[in-house]
């Protein structure tokens, strides 16, 4: 039997979304979140976390994410667009991934907060607050998560196993990266 080469779980936060008077699932980015989406896109690539699927939420802001963030990703993979993303919960996101062909070996999730939050923590944090199993990404990376996971966030997971198999407390954070740490301070903005 063939050793299970482990599977990467990428979580994106949409990037920052403007506030027009709309319906929430149609707002879209403000032009922070326009110039911050490809810089996410091109960390992906540079960090070699080219993803076999994306999953991404119904709502305009986390399509229009996608999109800028595919232009810096450079890469096309197969996306599908989930309602239950926009509407869902942690367990719910977890329901959703649990879906993913067993050949994926990266899954990229583009949604929204407190669920992606609450996912990150739920995949890294084992019973009792600890760090999931092995070791953590960068040191203070769980704490940050746990702080603020702002918008075009990303948090990486990785575990050994399959997507059905994926449980809480299995997965460790291998990064978790914002715009903020990828260049200069952005201006404060819609």
């Amino acid at each position: 039997m063939a050793e299970d080469p482990g599977r990467t779980l990428v979580l994106f936060r949409h990037a920052k979304s403007a506030w027009p008077d709309v319906p929430d699932h149609d707002r879209p980015l403000a032009g922070r979140g326009i110039q911050a989406a490809p810089v996410m896109g091109r960390w992906l690539r540079e960090a070699g976390l080219l993803p076999g699927q994306v999953l991404c939420s119904t709502a305009r802001r986390a399509r229009e994410t996608w999109q800028f963030a595919q232009t810096g990703l450079a890469a096309t993979p197969p996306v599908t667009f989930d309602v239950r993303i926009y509407e869902g919960m942690a367990m719910d996101l977890l329901t959703v991934i649990r879906e993913v062909p067993p050949a994926t070996g990266a899954l990229l999730l583009i949604g929204h907060n407190p669920a992606i939050e609450d996912l990150a923590l739920l995949l890294a944090t084992a019973p009792g607050g600890a760090a999931g199993p092995g070791p953590a990404g960068a040191p203070g990376d769980l704490e940050r998560v746990r702080s603020k996971f702002p918008t075009a966030a990303i948090a990486v997971l990785e575990f050994h196993g399959t997507w059905p198999g994926l449980a809480p407390g299995e997965a460790r954070l291998t990064a978790f990266v914002t715009p903020r740490d990828l260049g200069p301070r952005e201006e404060k903005g819609p």
